[in-house]
């Protein structure tokens, strides 16, 4: 089953009108978990909401949003943090305008670090811990897998 984007617009909408914060679909050729956090909306194009898409086929388990820690050289924890999905990676809400982070910016848990696009839909990366950027790993633009590190923060 192929969803155009109309598609994923009329259930994005109907979920908006739902009041409801998750919705997991499942069928013989398709997975799709779909997600916003309070106060955002299911909009495509609301960089803010917080909406993930697994679509696999019946036989591929669906990508999870991973992060790995380690000890640093410098002292305290290194969170290694990669998208939920593969697809293209930005550092910015959009052309032309600042980035979510730098290097040397502080972030809480629910900060907005990234966006991943996959399939047109436009997915958050938050920092998932308290701490500061040390490194961004990928250049705006690029092309990545979900194992891949977008950047990495030291946890304070």
């Amino acid at each position: 089953m192929n969803l155009t984007e109309k598609d994923v617009q009329e259930i994005l909408k109907l979920l908006d009108d739902s009041g409801y914060d998750e919705l997991k679909l499942e069928t013989d050729g398709f997975k799709i978990t779909l997600r916003q956090s309070a106060g955002s909306a299911w909009r495509q194009d609301n960089e803010q909401a917080e909406v993930a898409l697994q679509a696999t086929t019946a036989s591929e388990e669906p990508t999870v949003a991973g992060a790995s820690r380690r000890q640093s050289s410098t002292g305290g924890q290194v969170r290694d943090i990669c998208p939920p999905l593969p697809g293209t990676f930005y550092r910015a809400p959009s052309p032309g305008a600042a980035p979510f982070v730098d290097v040397g910016s502080a972030v809480q848990e629910d900060t907005v670090v990234a966006l991943v696009e996959t399939m047109k839909l436009m997915n958050s990366v938050m920092a998932g811990c308290k701490g500061e950027v040390i490194e961004i790993c990928q250049e705006n633009g690029a092309l990545i897998e979900a194992n891949d590190v977008l950047l990495r923060i030291r946890e304070a």
